[in-house]
């Protein structure tokens, strides 16, 4: 079990506050980037796509983005509820699963099995999670 510790200066990536130790190393308690570790600013920001969930009301709005950030500051919505890690393949697959409960464009009415699929994607934080997809894209460049 990793211990939590706060950390003498935020994360690098995602700018948390706290670490745990790991196998002798320290690393950011939410997206998993080594303490220590230089982003190089040279390098391009790894393409990180996701399937998004919006609910707005009493409809859900399935997209794809890979910027989340930017993306979901332009739509109007109420809550974000998941992102699921995947891109415009994932998003027209999830369109076609969910095609009976459709409203128009890619807004579906929330409807139990939508419910049930985007609870169980597990990710009660989606910024936590797009923040550990982020750090492991990275590690996988650097």
């Amino acid at each position: 079990m990793p211990s939590v510790v706060p950390l003498a200066d935020p994360c690098a990536l995602c700018g948390a506050a706290e670490g745990e130790r790991r196998g002798g190393w320290l690393r950011c308690a939410l997206c998993h980037w080594r303490v220590g570790d230089a982003i190089d600013p040279d390098l391009e920001r790894p393409r990180v796509e996701v399937v998004y969930y919006l609910r707005y009301a009493d409809r859900i709005k399935i997209g794809t983005s890979a910027r989340p950030r930017q993306r979901l500051s332009a739509i109007w919505h109420d809550e974000l509820l998941a992102f699921e890690l995947g891109g415009r393949a994932l998003e027209q697959q999830r369109h076609r699963e969910f095609a009976g409960i459709r409203e128009g464009g890619e807004w579906f009415h929330a409807g139990p099995e939508l419910v049930s699929h985007i609870a169980a994607l597990e990710c009660p934080d989606p910024w936590l999670s797009y923040a550990r997809w982020v750090s492991e894209a990275l590690r996988r460049i650097t």
